[in-house]
């Protein structure tokens, strides 16, 4: 008796006699409820989800290919087994109801032995699909944070060259969020900003500096202005991130987060008038990846210390950002950011590096 109760079964039948004989042949293996027509089934398993199904086809009002259609409509029920209990014998009854989702078929009158064998088969099966669905969640759990762990791994990398910017990379990852959260509705962002891609742009968002590994400390750590040809070298932080990037992406596939930490890490700086580099590429030829890290990197730069300026306070910054619309930046992603501007100000007090960057942020 190791089965009993560990499953619930739903018996749906307008007639007490066919209820009776079905109840005293799986009470003692199963947990058995009973509904006595269509509405009250679906009503039922809603309210509290049977692991299996037992529904009658002719039943007066919603009959049962209805209720089995309506079960597989909803996601929250759709994988619950059904078995059609039906007095039908020709093959395109049993068809109609396999076509609708039902696995099975017991026939009336009932061979107690023949519905509890169908029962088990089916409950087994579920029992398996439910196990291997725990293993694949579990798998997809451990990938993710395989996956945030190298993102952070990479990303740490490359704020070990400026290490006044420890907290760079989580407060970037945030405002991108938050500018794209606001976007997500807009016509002209919606069909781009939506939950998946929002989560993916989240996760590569502190891969967009990766390349500066590959410029020289003496150019990365200057306290002063630099040479043409100095800035010339720092430029190239976005091709480098761009190439050591596509080579992930390539193992991981196009649909991967690597697409975009790639996007952000090669065009975070160029700007909407076209004076940006490497590519000086204009307006929305930008992708929307490097548009959103453009506000979000200028904004952290911005309100953070650095070896070449002290931090400016959160408004002085609101004003250049604003100053550079529709030049540096994208005018209706500018729109968004100073709709929830007061959102970047406390991402950046949360994630500061100092406290004289919170001091500054709380003016």
């Amino acid at each position: 008796m190791s089965e009993t109760f560990n499953f619930t079964v739903l018996v749906v039948d307008d007639t007490e006699a066919n209820i009776d004989v079905l109840v005293n042949t799986l009470e003692d293996l199963y947990d058995v409820k009973v509904a006595m027509d269509g509405e009250t089934a679906l009503a039922d398993v809603l309210e509290e989800p049977p692991d299996l199904i037992l529904l009658d086809i002719m039943m007066p009002g919603m009959d049962g290919y209805e209720v089995c259609q309506k079960l597989k409509e909803n996601e929250a029920t759709q994988n619950i087994p059904v078995i059609f209990l039906t007095a039908m014998t020709e093959e395109k009854d049993e068809a109609k109801g396999l076509a609708l989702g039902a696995v099975d078929y017991v026939t009336k009158p009932f061979s107690p032995e023949l519905v509890k064998a169908r029962v088990k088969n089916q409950l087994e099966l579920k029992r398996h699909r439910d196990h291997l669905e725990e293993i694949v969640q579990e798998r997809t759990k451990e990938l993710a944070l395989t996956q945030e762990v190298t993102i952070y791994s990479l990303a740490s990398l490359a704020e070990t060259r400026d290490p006044e910017t420890g907290g760079h990379i989580l407060r970037t990852q945030r405002y991108i969020k938050a500018l794209a959260e606001q976007l997500k509705n807009h016509p002209k962002f919606k069909k781009f900003l939506d939950e998946r891609t929002i989560d993916l742009l989240y996760k590569s968002a502190p891969l967009h500096d990766i390349g500066k590994v590959g410029v020289a400390d003496h150019i990365l750590k200057k306290p002063g202005k630099l040479t043409n040809e100095e800035f010339d070298e720092m430029k190239k932080h976005t091709t480098y991130g761009r190439d050591a990037l596509s080579v992930a992406e390539l193992k991981l596939g196009s649909n991967s987060f690597m697409k975009y930490a790639k996007e952000i890490a090669y065009t975070h700086q160029e700007k909407w008038d076209g004076s940006g580099y490497p590519q000086g590429l204009k307006g929305e030829t930008i992708p929307v990846s490097g548009r959103l890290m453009a506000i979000a990197d200028v904004y952290d730069a911005l309100v953070c210390k650095r070896v070449y300026k002290p931090p400016f306070s959160h408004q002085k910054a609101v004003e250049i950002i604003k100053e550079g619309k529709g030049k540096h930046f994208d005018p209706d992603m500018v729109d968004a950011f100073v709709a929830i501007e007061d959102n970047f100000r406390k991402i950046a007090i949360e994630f500061a590096d100092s406290d004289e960057e919170k001091k500054n942020l709380s003016l």
